[in-house]
């Protein structure tokens, strides 16, 4: 199995802690790419994003459709495993999720949960979709697809976003594709965290403006790490790429700061695209 990992690095004296990126559905490590990963390289950190089974150049296109959460659990570990030493993970609603269930059986050094489903699940949300959008609700279910949740930039705006241009938003939208069906059903009910290994600091954000996920979910998601939700004012579901992504990046940055170091200021080199190779039973 290979998976693309898109990297950057600061000039020098790198933090010793990496950061390792996961992307949400639809999406892939492009999301990290428009800012966050210069900003920490450029704040003394190795910033990785990786791009999950099936999604940018990595393998699995042709399986993703039916791909488990457990699969992508997987690709995080194997990624994991080849930075120079355990990752800090920061994952974004469907990438949160996928850190919620690496932390069933692992730790790492910290961990950020960006608009992330709460380990109850994502039925709420899901029936939020259906009354909003009954038509577009049947046919992602008729046809084992999410991609009409995102078929146009109307419906990719209402979704991920509220302060972009139009430009701007069509240019993420061209980027977006299709996800896995069976990891939505994994994250409505067929395969929820359990709980947490203890060990692990946590912070948990949100998005004010979030039509995906309510405030009070993402404070259920706090408090199953025991401790408190950050909700970022003006700031929709897509928080690395709203309008407010540095006020993100900054709390980000300044939370890391506790949790690893201090982050000495660096300008960053040039980026590095990899790929990883390795044997995975999952496919």
């Amino acid at each position: 199995m290979k998976l693309e990992i898109i990297s950057r690095y600061p000039s020098a004296d790198t933090n010793p802690t990496p950061l390792l990126f996961i992307h949400g559905a639809l999406h892939g490590a492009w999301c990290w790419d428009v800012h966050f990963l210069d900003y920490f390289a450029e704040h003394g950190f190795a910033a990785h994003a990786v791009n999950l089974r099936g999604h940018g150049e990595s393998d699995g296109a042709d399986r993703l459709r039916w791909t488990p959460i457990v699969d992508f659990v997987e690709d995080v570990t194997n990624a994991a495993q080849q930075l120079p030493a355990s990752p800090i993970l920061i994952g974004h609603s469907m990438g949160g999720f996928i850190i919620e269930k690496y932390l069933e059986h692992r730790s790492a050094p910290g961990a950020v949960l960006m608009n992330t489903p709460p380990p109850t699940g994502l039925l709420p949300a899901a029936l939020r979709i259906a009354r909003r959008h009954p038509l577009l609700f049947a046919r992602i279910n008729l046809t084992f697809s999410l991609y009409p949740l995102v078929r146009t930039p109307a419906l990719a705006r209402e979704a991920f976003f509220s302060d972009v241009s139009d430009q701007e938003l069509l240019n993420y939208w061209e980027r977006m594709q299709n996800d896995s069906f069976r990891g939505f059903l994994d994250m409505v009910a067929l395969d929820l965290p359990k709980p947490p290994r203890p060990g692990t600091p946590v912070l948990v954000l949100g998005g004010a403006r979030d039509n995906m996920l309510k405030p009070a979910e993402i404070e259920a998601t706090a408090r199953a790490y025991n401790t408190r939700a950050e909700i970022i004012a003006d700031c929709a579901h897509n928080m690395m790429i709203e309008l407010r992504w540095e006020t993100v990046a900054e709390r980000i940055l300044a939370w890391l700061s506790g949790t690893s170091g201090n982050a000495p200021t660096r300008r960053a080199r040039n980026g590095v695209e990899s790929v990883l190779d390795y044997s995975s039973t999952g496919g």
